[in-house]
Order: structure tokens, then sequence, then C-alpha cells
């Protein structure tokens, strides 16, 4: 049984050996990306929530604002975003960005192909994502 357990021992300690962890900070800020700072974070208990929005090609999004902190991750595609300020941000597969809350803004793809955003909500049960115009 020892022989067994040193067995699994070595060879688990083999398996983490194997790669190095890697860990990159995408975005971190306490501001949107149009240099707005963030609001607090809600008093009630916290939801967080984790969507994958797929916009198919050509498609402008409707006029909305967001009432809570979110974040994504471009995993395809390229996403041009307007506010109401007309201050425009380009994105690209691979970009991360903190996006603007309680500013009304939207989103248009110009490309041939959907965009594939993975976004994170900081949000309460009650909070929504996002509200139209």
């Amino acid at each position: 049984m020892k022989k067994l357990l040193c067995f699994f021992l070595l060879l688990s300690s083999a398996v983490f050996a194997a790669g190095n962890v890697e860990s990159v900070t995408l975005v971190k800020s306490d501001k949107s990306w149009d240099g707005s700072s963030l609001p607090a974070y809600p008093t009630e208990a916290p939801e967080i929530s984790v969507l994958k929005i797929t916009i198919p090609a050509h498609t402008e999004l409707p006029l909305h604002k967001h009432p809570i902190i979110n974040a994504g991750y471009m995993v395809k595609g390229a996403l041009k975003v307007v506010t109401d300020e007309n201050k425009t941000l380009q994105l690209k597969a691979g970009d991360a960005l903190i996006e603007v809350v309680e500013k009304w803004h939207y989103g248009v793809n110009e490309g041939d192909e959907s965009v594939e955003i993975v976004v994170f909500y900081a949000g309460t049960k009650e909070s929504a994502y996002s509200i139209k115009k």
C-alpha cells in the first residue's frame, strides 16, 4: 500500500511539473474604457453572472446602458462601441474592456463574421444587465 501511495505521489508531482502556469492580467482599473470612475458595488448580496454574447455580422445593437459594473473579453470578431457623447472604442478578438456604467451607448459589428464576447456582470439578484433606451 505504501509503495502504491508513493507511486501516485511521484506521478502527481511529475504531472504538475510538466508545464508552467501563467497568469496575465487582461484589464484592471477603477475606471471604465471611457475614463469614467466606476460606481461603488451594491450593498445587497452580490451575484456574479458570466454571459457569452454573440452579435451577428453587420448588426447594430440598440442604444442601451448598463446599471451595473461589467467587463468583457472579445473571443472572436471586431466591434465598435459608441457612446452618446461620440466617444468610440474599437475592439478586436483578444481585447478586454471594462464597460461604461449608466452611460448610453451602442455597439456595431461592421464585419463579415459574428462577434463573440464573454461578459462578466457584478450585480445583485435583482440587477438588470442592460436597459434599452
